[in-house]
């Protein structure tokens, strides 16, 4: 393979991009220390290229890389900033895009024996915005993978197309969201990780709650001095154990065992009492998801989980097809005759 050394170089970011979509797949998690590196050699061989395009022998050369550059940096970068802003990302995927804004400004160029990759380029040029819309492409194949499944094995639901269902007692080791509150088919149900801070921090495992719901509903059952809630990954992914990962025993106030009337209890499960003592977040979750969430699990056997989608997972089937074949949409377009 030949190219340029800074485009060569730039296929590290194959690998890096890989192992990350596979931490994402089992953890949902991918350390910071992943995207330094990638971000320090993409700054330099930016800089590379624009020495080398600026001692070059156009001025047309010179001002399509500066416009590119800046439609990748001013566009791609701000955007994925914003997605995460709103939490239409994850923060491992706004970095792995303002990182792939950075080092892929403009189309590199491999050439072997028979053909120079990628195959199809864009009018535009910029290189970022074709893994972009490749990356929305191969997520779009997601929901119909999990329907097509679903199908195959008879389940029927409004759930269908984004979930799967699931023992209700072995959610505690998924990641994730529920598809359901005690009214129905809810996409907006409780996150599972949420769940797992919640236990964490009150000292019980999801057994404990389901074995006996009354009396966990009570907030006199909550824990004299609650656990740190943790980050609500799991203990087996590197995540911290702490206590109540395993159902020990709790801490429980010496007024447990007293029953609450039903119209007594003003925060039922000690949702309220959970999000407020934590320091931070648990991912957006309110006291009514938290009840919702908490009244399913306890009642069913079965519910249905959204899995969601591992971002990293398309955007690193978008970089290896837009590196390859190139940009696939600007090719149906060109198709149908819009481009």
């Amino acid at each position: 393979m030949l190219g340029s050394i800074p485009d060569l170089l730039r296929l590290v970011a194959v690998p890096v991009f890989g192992w990350a979509a596979y931490r994402d797949v089992k953890t949902r998690r991918v350390p910071n220390r992943t995207w330094t590196p990638l971000a320090v050699l993409a700054v330099v061989l930016l800089l590379w290229d624009a020495y080398t395009v600026w001692t070059g022998p156009t001025a047309v050369g010179q001002r399509l890389f500066l416009i590119r550059v800046a439609i990748s940096l001013g566009f791609v970068v701000p955007l994925s900033y914003g997605f995460w802003l709103i939490g239409g990302f994850g923060g491992a995927d706004a970095k792995a895009f303002m990182l792939v804004a950075v080092l892929f400004p403009v189309y590199p160029v491999y050439y072997l024996p028979t053909a120079a990759f990628p195959l199809q380029q864009t009018a535009i040029g910029v290189f970022s915005l074709t893994v972009l819309s490749n990356t929305v492409l191969a997520g779009v194949v997601y929901p119909l993978a999990v329907a097509a499944g679903n199908l195959a094995r008879g389940r029927f639901s409004l759930a269908m197309f984004i979930g799967r269902p699931v023992p209700a007692a072995s959610v505690i080791d998924e990641y994730g969201r529920l598809l359901e509150s005690p009214d129905g088919f809810d996409r907006g149900g409780l996150d599972l990780d949420a769940l797992r801070m919640y236990l964490r921090w009150r000292g019980c495992s999801l057994a404990d709650v389901r074995a006996d719901p009354d009396r966990h509903r009570r907030p006199t059952s909550l824990p004299a001095v609650p656990n740190d809630p943790g980050d609500g990954s799991l203990a087996t992914d590197g995540g911290d154990r702490v206590a109540g990962d395993v159902g020990g025993p709790t801490d429980y106030d010496a007024e447990t065992d007293a029953p609450d009337a039903p119209d007594t209890i003003d925060d039922p499960w000690g949702a309220e009492r959970f999000l407020d003592d934590i320091d931070h977040s648990a991912y957006g979750t309110s006291p009514a998801q938290l009840r919702d969430g908490l009244d399913v699990l306890v009642e069913q056997d079965e519910v249905w989980i959204s899995p969601g989608i591992p971002f990293l997972v398309p955007m690193f089937a978008g970089l290896v097809v837009s590196l390859t074949y190139g940009d696939v949409l600007f090719s149906l377009l060109q198709t149908v005759g819009l481009a």
